[in-house]
């Protein structure tokens, strides 16, 4: 089992939501009517990392998992839900993701009904390896399914991963343009030369045109009744390499003593990848997510730091295993 400094958030509890009463009437009705009537209100999910209203709600036409957040303050959020909904109508029938069953804006309100999962509820921590293999049994019906883009997706517009820009933090704090204050600092700093040229080739690494869900956390999957993952929250889809989406669901694996560089190899998407790929998506992500986990604090989810400063700690170490490095 790997020394993992940074304490492990609770994923059922890293979310501050309004609750059903706090949402008003007229959209508390609004949602009533989708479900058949009267709404029998239960406790918001914990689980994310945005501020909208999150929890499965029960009416006489059954459950759904609501969303609604008021796009007036949380305009970001209110664009997340749209694009959410789009997504999720254009995914291949054979995916195991929860489907959108209707939107509406109502007095500047995004609401969206989504099926309930039946006794979902978010794998257990640490990894349980039957769910770990549920989860990537899903993601491999997945990527089959996306491995050429669907027609619906490639209407709405999906872009190569990193489009928006590079995953150049190491190389930034190498050179200096980032202080390496911002790292924790148990961080081994001789490890900077080696770790910015690994990211040097990370584009390349990952390229592809496969649809990737670029979220695959593990407080984004639900397992179900029967042991069946679910895949939710398809918010970022990007064009890539299959096996990109496993990096960091296998890292958050390997802090709870799994080998995840085996499991890696085992699965479809993985044949052929070079060793050097995935230490380079690898040193791309942990230089992202602990740069990103040494800013400061924010008001709209106060655990995300935490959060991205443990991500970059299992990925980094998951590649030191790899490398032999020792720190």
């Amino acid at each position: 089992m790997p020394h993992i400094i940074t304490p492990r958030l609770r994923y059922d509890s890293t979310a501050v939501r309004p609750h059903w009463q706090d949402l008003p009437q007229d959209v508390r009705q609004l949602i009533a009517q989708h479900l058949g009537g009267e709404v029998q209100a239960a406790l918001s999910s914990g689980s994310g990392f945005t501020s909208g209203f999150a929890a499965v709600l029960r009416g006489t036409s059954g459950p759904q998992f609501i969303k609604a957040v008021n796009s007036t303050d949380n305009a970001v959020v209110a664009d997340c839900y749209r694009r959410e909904a789009l997504i999720n109508q254009a995914l291949p029938a054979q995916i195991p993701a929860p489907r959108l069953q209707w939107i509406e804006e109502h007095d500047g309100w995004v609401v969206l009904g989504i099926d309930a999962v039946d006794g979902g509820g978010l794998p257990a921590t640490p990894w349980k390896p039957d769910e770990l293999t549920a989860v990537l049994d899903a993601y491999t019906i997945t990527a089959e399914a996306l491995a050429t883009p669907p027609a619906r997706l490639q209407h709405i517009g999906l872009k190569p991963v990193g489009a928006g820009g590079d995953f150049a933090d190491w190389r930034n704090v190498a050179r200096g343009a980032t202080p390496t204050n911002v790292l924790p600092s148990w961080m081994p700093l001789d490890l900077l030369d080696g770790l910015a040229g690994l990211e040097s080739g990370w584009r390349e690494a990952v390229a592809g045109n496969a649809v990737l869900h670029h979220d695959l956390r593990q407080d984004n999957v639900l397992i179900d009744t029967y042991g069946t993952a679910w895949i939710c929250d398809w918010n970022w889809p990007c064009l890539g390499a299959s096996w990109f989406d496993l990096v960091l669901l296998l890292a958050t694996a390997f802090a709870d003593g799994h080998d995840a560089t085996s499991l890696f190899i085992q699965h479809p998407t993985a044949r052929g990848v070079a060793d050097e790929q995935l230490d380079a998506a690898l040193a791309a992500l942990s230089g992202f997510f602990l740069t990103s986990g040494g800013q400061p604090p924010t008001e709209w989810s106060p655990h995300i730091r935490q959060h991205q400063t443990w991500c970059g700690e299992v990925t980094l170490r998951w590649l030191a295993d790899r490398r032999g490095w020792a720190f």
